[in-house]
């Protein structure tokens, strides 16, 4: 087992290295370049190339790389065009945010997937399978930015009789002049969640019902039952391990997706995490900080991808045994 990780370790290296090679050059081939928010204004010609110069932006892109690599390898992705503060700071400050976002929405959606799936699975062609099977295909075909902007709609609508207010706050991650607090907090979550959430949960359900339907009529799950052990422990013991399997592949191949989902709601719902500044920055074209988010988040799924791996390979033996 440590011996395949060391190799998934390994190869992730030269990846991420050929990821940041790629990224660096697509975006400073985009037209406009990072100076072009300079260009708007009656700023002076003169000016504008002694900032190109000092940036170090008249040099060639091979160059302008190399010298973005060195201290992007200690840490360090340089400033920010706009704010002028290093770009590291800039995403730290953001991380918390959408990682909340993401990691709630992400247990959630893996949760109530998994326990639909398999409910369904278990009911095969009864009303109940055949309802969530509707509501699933419903819930997947909606947009995001749809979704999101129907569930603001909705909120403003259905007002609380008591307060005449709508029961749910609908944008940022606090209610402004308020102490922090943790209901705040949930309520400022629920339809950001549930905008992001409900896609995925109808595709991982699909899913998970898919691959228990292919293991629960396999003979070790009947030998199970003919032991006497209950349908409960077969069930979730032994058949879902086995069914889990593509889920774990999807969820990790789906990571980008999560995080564009999240730009989007993060832009609906005004929550301050790095989807929403990612938007801004590329509104200002700021591509400092444009390429510290999209190699953060390369380096995310890459990273996610190899958690992926392990786990596989932690279901299932074949997988480590059959790579050495």
């Amino acid at each position: 087992m440590q011996g395949y990780v060391v190799r998934r370790l390994l190869g992730v290296i030269p990846m991420v290295f050929l990821v940041s090679l790629v990224l660096f050059f697509a975006l400073r081939l985009v037209p406009g370049g990072p100076l072009a928010v300079y260009t708007r204004g009656n700023v002076d010609p003169a000016a504008i190339e002694v900032l190109r110069e000092k940036l170090g932006l008249n040099r060639p892109l091979i160059e302008q790389y190399l010298a973005w690599l060195g201290p992007a390898t200690q840490g360090d992705l340089g400033f920010s065009f706009r704010t002028n503060r290093p770009v590291m700071d800039e995403i730290i400050a953001r991380i918390p945010a959408t990682f909340l976002l993401m990691g709630t929405t992400f247990v959630l959606v893996v949760i109530v997937a998994v326990w639909l799936g398999t409910y369904s699975a278990r009911r095969q062609h009864s009303r109940a399978d055949i309802g969530l099977t509707t509501i699933s295909f419903a819930g997947a075909a909606m947009p995001v930015f749809w979704l999101g902007m129907l569930l603001i709609l909705l909120n403003a609508t259905i007002r609380n009789p008591a307060t005449g207010k709508p029961f749910l706050p609908i944008g940022g991650i606090s209610t402004p002049g308020q102490p922090f607090s943790i209901p705040d907090l949930i309520a400022h979550m629920i339809l950001p969640v549930i905008c992001l959430g409900l896609g995925w949960v109808s595709w991982y359900s699909r899913y998970v019902r898919s691959s228990m339907l292919d293991v629960i009529h396999l003979d070790y799950v009947r030998t199970a039952r003919a032991k006497g052990l209950r349908e409960r422990t077969v069930i979730y013991k032994h058949a879902l391990k086995n069914a889990s399997l593509p889920l774990i592949t999807l969820i990790a191949l789906d990571l980008p997706y999560l995080f564009a989902g999240a730009l989007f709601v993060e832009i609906i719902f005004s929550w301050p995490g790095l989807g929403n500044f990612f938007y801004f920055s590329t509104v200002n074209r700021d591509y400092s900080i444009m390429m510290g988010i999209v190699v953060f988040i390369a380096v995310f799924v890459i990273v996610g991808n190899l958690v992926a791996d392990v786990a596989y390979s932690y279901l299932d033996p074949r997988v480590r045994y059959g790579q050495r």
